[in-house]
């Protein structure tokens, strides 16, 4: 028995499943999770002392690779400060002013500490801003775990096949009207039934929860002439995009070169280098509604925690246009060695990206555009491509539903290991056979 499969045992004695997040336990794809000891730069180390080069960068922080220098160094002086004040510091200032001057349509930042944190409180301070209660979201959208948004979510929802959540109200979850995704007529059905009821549309800004689904073009922008027109909010979640895809995140790609803005942004993962940080922010006539200006509440201890913050401003401060080129030339560089070993092995299948984040839909060669084209996949094939990687050095994410990462750390050892690795990977993929029913 490995250390990882004795650790595992371990764990599930004391924490729910063994694991602290749901897709870490390897549920879609069996076997023991891989109980990590360390990383720097593309690799992470296990506690049996296998090295693996990582494709999951902790879901997308780790833009820069793991532990750069400059990032644990500004952490080291910031604990040495203190760890935590309850009280504002020039950290979280800074850091605010970062994403501004990167994404100038947050004329106001709020810092919270998780993702889930920053959609919730979107929600809520929408509904504040309009006085309307429902909130529109599309199927396979992955927005955090708070209780309304838990409807037909992707990610970890889509890897435990799950259709939603026990201990959601049925009160609460009929505030949240669940849309087929690239569904346009389905949204204007939605206000033309409900829109004096409905505070605001939410969406992921590319959506890299079920796997990687690439908004089509016009299609953000027609949801904000949509929910204008009928006086509600769009939020577009950047939790995962911003400040991954490009550094001004997908707004920067899509809604700053077509001249409109959602009406709020929600920030995660890079915002924090790899620590707790996450963020909402929009402009100030709609920011200004939360507390202490406004009347919408929201609070928390460790937001804007001084050596979370450190972590986040050193990794935007760092995270230059040359870091941006190096993602997106490894990040292509793979989708076509993926592309090119799972066409050899004669798996059907479409490589499908937005920026330089990209997953795989196997099976079918005219890959998905939604939530239920996802769902139809042969993501059974999913498990032995994910193993047989694993067995070669490579951690690819532990599910068919998520994005991989690469970060400027992937040099070109680091990428020809996971080339080298992929047409293995792929013939493991042709011979799976489907789960009997």
């Amino acid at each position: 028995m490995t250390s990882s499969e004795e650790l595992f045992e371990r764990a599930q004695g004391v924490i729910p499943g063994g694991v602290s997040s749901p897709v870490r336990a390897f549920g879609s794809v069996g076997g023991a999770p891989r109980f990590v000891a360390s990383a720097r730069g593309a690799y992470v180390t296990d506690v049996d002392g296998r090295e693996y080069v990582d494709l999951v960068g902790s879901w997308g922080p780790a833009i820069l690779g793991h532990a750069h220098p400059e990032v644990v160094e500004a952490v080291r002086e910031a604990a040495g400060r203190g760890l935590s004040f309850g009280a504002p510091t020039l950290a979280e200032v800074e850091l605010a002013e970062a994403v501004r001057a990167r994404v100038p349509v947050v004329e106001r930042l709020r810092l919270v500490s998780t993702g889930t944190e920053a959609t919730m409180t979107a929600i809520r301070l929408a509904r504040g801003v309009t006085g309307r209660d429902r909130v529109v979201k599309f199927a396979g959208c992955y927005h955090g775990h708070s209780d309304g948004l838990l409807a037909a979510a992707g990610s970890g929802v889509a890897t435990l096949a799950l259709p939603g959540s026990a201990g959601v109200p049925a009160s609460v979850a009929a505030e949240t009207i669940v849309l087929p995704y690239h569904d346009l007529p389905a949204v204007e059905a939605a206000f033309a039934e409900h829109g004096p009821t409905i505070a605001a549309i939410i969406t992921e800004a590319a959506p890299a929860n079920m796997g990687v689904v690439p908004p089509e073009p016009g299609f953000n922008a027609a949801l904000a002439r949509i929910a204008h027109a009928h006086g509600a909010l769009l939020i577009q979640d950047e939790v995962l995009t911003g400040f991954r895809v490009g550094p001004a995140g997908w707004w920067g790609l899509e809604a700053q070169r077509e001249g409109w803005s959602p009406d709020l942004l929600t920030f995660g993962k890079v915002v924090g280098g790899g620590m707790p940080v996450a963020a909402l922010g929009g402009p100030a006539a709609v920011m200004d509604a939360l507390a202490p200006t406004g009347p919408v509440y929201q609070a928390g201890t460790l937001s804007g925690n001084p050596v979370a913050t450190a972590a986040g401003l050193a990794t935007l401060r760092l995270a230059d246009d040359a870091v941006y080129a190096r993602v997106d030339r490894a990040a292509a560089l793979l989708r076509g060695a993926v592309d090119e070993a799972l066409t050899a092995a004669g798996v059907a299948h479409a490589v499908q990206h937005a920026s330089n984040l990209f997953s795989t839909v196997l099976g079918t060669d005219a890959g998905a555009r939604d939530y239920a084209q996802v769902l139809a996949s042969e993501a059974w094939r999913y498990p032995a491509f994910f193993h047989s990687l694993l067995r070669d050095g490579v951690y690819a994410p532990p599910s068919a539903f998520e994005a991989w990462f690469v970060s400027a750390a992937h040099d070109d050892a680091a990428l020809d290991r996971i080339v080298s690795a992929l047409p293995a990977a792929a013939r493991a993929a042709a011979q799976a056979t489907p789960p009997t029913a």
